[in-house]
Order: C-alpha cells, then structure tokens, then sequence
C-alpha cells in the first residue's frame, strides 16, 4: 500500500512539475494580442486596377515573370487569365497588396510593384473606410512607393521604430492582406539582417521566417514594442508559395524615400560611376591583401566622378568616410545615401599600398543603364597558363576603347587560365597591373610572374570589364 501511495504521489508531482515548466514556457512565448489591437488600425488594404493586354502565359506573377522565380515580389492576388481566352484582348487586372498609414494627413507606404502600372488604387481601412488614394511618387530601385488619401476624419498612424536596433533572433510579426484575407496576424523571428538580394543592392534587407504570402507586399513588420521595423517585400521560393524565408525593407530605408518622395516627388543617390565586383581569396592574395575585403573597381564610366577623381580600375575600396567595405554589396548602400554633390573620402588599396582620395558623389543618371596563337617561340608560356590568344583589329579596340589587349582564341582544359574562369572570346587587358598590347607582351608579363603565386588579370566579357585570378603553376 505505502508503494502504491509513493508512486501516486510521485506521478502527481511529476505532473505538477510538467505544468509549471509549460507554464513557464508559455510565459517566455511573446503576446502579440496587444500589439494587434493597437496597430491593426494603421494597416490598410490596397486594390489597385490596370488595364493590361492579355499575352503571355496563362499563369503569371508580377510584371508578367512565370511562375515560379525564386525571389518573388507579390504583386498581390492576380486575376488568372482563363484558358483560350483571346489574348490580344485588354484586360481589367485586379490585385491586392497592403500598406500602412504613417501621417495623420494622409500619407501611406506600400511596396512600388504594388501600385505599379495602376490606373486606380483604393485603399481599404481596418474601420471599413475606402479611400481613393494618389501615388505620390514610387522608387523602383528600394521597391518604395508613397500615397496620399484625402479624408475628413483623422487617419490612424502606426509608431515608426529604427531598424538599426533589431538583432538576429528577435521577434516580429506582420500585418497584412494574404490572399485578400485582410488584416491577418503572422509572427516570427528575424534570421538575418543586411541581407543583399539579386539586383537590389540599394537595400541591407532583414531577413525573418514571418509567413508572407501574395498580398501582404507593402504591410508592415512590427517589433515587439508594436512599432515598424520594416515593409514586407519579397519571399523566397521555389513553389510561388511561402518558404521560410521572407524579407523586409528596413524602415530606415523606406523613411527617408518616402522623404524625398514627398518633397521633390523622386529620389536622389549618389553615384560613383564604377562597375564593381567581390573580391574573392585569390583576389585578394594577388593585391596582396591580408584576406577578401572591399569593392574591387572592374571598369569606370569615363565621365563618372570617381573616373574625374582619379580612381583607376584595379583599385579595391574598403572604406567611405571612415566605414568599412567589408563586402563589395555594401559599397551601392553606402554612396547610395550620400546626398549628390557631397564629398566623400575613399581609402582605397592600390598598387598593394593604402591611399585616400576625395570624390564628390554624382547624382544617379535619369537612365538605367584572328586568330594567331602566340608562336611557337611562346609554347613554353603557353603551355604554363594554358591559353591562346591574337591581336585586337582597330575596331574591336575602337568598340571596347581601349589601346591594347588581346583576345582568347582558346582555352586549355584543365589550365591556370581554365581554372581562373578566363574564357575563349574575353579580351585580356592587363596581367598582374601591367598593361598587355600584344600576345607578345602577355608572354613577357607571364614569363616574370613568379611561381605559384597568384596575380589579378583584367579583361573584358560581354562588354564589361572584370578581374580574375590567375593563379600560375610551376614551369
């Protein structure tokens, strides 16, 4: 009996221990009852209606791209184009997104694909209130736009956090319009903050697993103080659904658009005029850099401030005003936000020494912008970097404005130029910061290299200027 009486009580005190510790538990578990109460109100639907000629495909996301893409800006819930319809028919195209109310007055940010091409936009209040709203002004670059909405009555406006504070691990949650369902709650954390996505280098994004779908583009993401810490943007996805990964705007960035937006109508950044590339380990051994760091200069517009500066192609930037480059993406964000007009310093490595210059930042331009081999004299170095190459005629050279180089003709499988990604077609330019004007000189240039070291080679693709390393064997 007294056996029976101790497990009994055992089995009761376990059970009480396993209430707590899930008590406990629950008590660590964010309550974003409260802060949906408070902000809910400043977050408002946004239908927009375009007229749009019905081609392409019968499944479609935004702008027309096929589903899926693995970075996908919502454009909302879309009106499906119905199989054998008359595709050279215009279209009345519906979609929906969100926003949220940052003046008394008026004021409203979403994401520009949201309000991209609309002949209409409304905007729907928690209160049910729909208001004909304005677009003020969009920037495509930072996926910002600003609308305006008259009305008598006094608009709810959210708290505006700083999204300098937010750290990895923290909690947040969106409000927002998924699927048409509007004012839904998700909640999560962030996973990653100054995240760079593809062709968005003017936004450090916060990355968190907060569940985003078609709809909630442009609806905020609040903290746990219920103020805004970012615009919910894009997903990342193989299915066109949610993942796990979505990414926001940090508020930082959309407030000072939406500043500009509403002074000037358009936004203004600065400009350097460079085409840049990373600076991978090999790189940055054959500048003779410690480790990967900076922006490496791959080509300049002749007529861009850092080409009037001075800045050469060949030099890596690794600080503006004081602030590290500790990667090439973050260079656009930090000459970005410098107003135009504004002189900034650059240190830069060249030639394997540190040096500053001054470079007053530009305003962002309106517009988006045979064969021989070497010889048989040259067969030793040929073999040793595994390529082949011939003069450029005067137009070629006229065509990429320049006054040497040289093109691959051929590239050896297996060979240091294989291997540093040089292919048949590019044009070689200069060798470990020599200049090459013939298949002559690049043998001569080849021939002083050291052994096993590797040096930067600067050539042309496509157009376009970029670095690779050229990491040479033993003769």
């Amino acid at each position: 009996m007294e056996r029976k009486t101790r497990h009994l009580f055992l089995g009761v005190w376990l059970l009480v221990m396993l209430f707590a510790w899930q008590s406990a538990n629950a008590r660590d578990l964010p309550d974003f009852t409260e802060l949906v109460e408070d902000a809910a109100p400043g977050v408002v639907n946004i239908s927009t209606t375009r007229t749009i000629s019905a081609q392409g495909s019968q499944f479609q996301g935004p702008g027309g791209q096929e589903i899926p893409e693995i970075f996908r800006r919502f454009f909302g819930d879309q009106i499906p184009m119905p199989p054998g319809s008359d595709r050279g028919r215009e279209q009345q195209r519906q979609s929906l997104g969100s926003g949220f109310v940052i003046s008394e007055d008026g004021y409203i940010l979403t994401n520009a694909h949201v309000v991209k091409d609309a002949d209409e936009i409304v905007v729907s209040l928690n209160d049910r209130r729909e208001l004909e709203a304005e677009l003020v002004g969009a920037d495509t670059k930072t996926d910002v736009a600003l609308l305006k909405v008259e009305d008598d009555e006094s608009l709810p406006v959210l708290a505006i956090g700083d999204s300098e504070d937010l750290q990895v691990g923290e909690w947040v949650a969106a409000i927002g319009s998924p699927f048409g369902f509007d004012h839904s709650v998700t909640a999560g954390i962030v996973s990653a903050i100054n995240r760079t996505l593809p062709s968005d280098a003017y936004v450090p994004f916060i990355q968190t697993d907060v569940a985003i779908n078609p709809g909630n583009s442009g609806g905020p993401l609040f903290n746990l103080d219920g103020e805004v810490v970012g615009i919910n943007s894009q997903i990342f996805t193989r299915s066109g659904g949610f993942m796990g990964l979505s990414f926001a705007i940090p508020i930082d960035v959309a407030m000072d658009i939406a500043d500009q937006l509403r002074e000037d109508g358009h936004v203004s950044r600065g400009w350097l005029g460079v085409v840049i590339q990373p600076v991978s380990k090999d790189l940055a051994e054959s500048f003779g850099m410690e480790g990967p760091s900076g922006a490496l200069i791959a080509d300049l517009d002749p007529d861009g401030p850092a080409a009037e500066s001075g800045l050469r192609a060949g030099d890596v930037i690794l600080e503006v005003d004081g602030e590290k480059v500790e990667a090439s993406n973050k260079l656009p964000r930090l000459i970005g936000r410098v107003s135009p007009g504004t002189e900034v310093e650059l240190t830069l490595l060249r030639d394997g020494e540190r040096r500053t210059e001054a470079v007053t930042v530009g305003d962002w331009p309106d517009s988006e912008q045979s064969g021989s081999a070497m010889g048989q004299s040259d067969s030793d170095s040929q073999a040793r970097i595994g390529i082949s190459v011939s003069e450029l005629d005067p137009r070629q050279r006229e065509q990429l404005d320049i006054d040497g180089g040289v093109q691959v003709r051929r590239v050896e499988s297996g060979g240091a130029a294989a291997a540093a990604g040089i292919r048949a077609g590019d044009v070689i330019v200069s060798v470990d910061r020599q200049t090459v004007d013939s298949p002559r000189r690049l043998v001569e240039i080849i021939d002083s290299v050291d052994t096993d070291r590797a040096v930067p080679v600067r050539l042309y693709r496509d157009g376009r200027s970029l670095f690779v390393a050229l990491r040479l064997g033993n003769e």
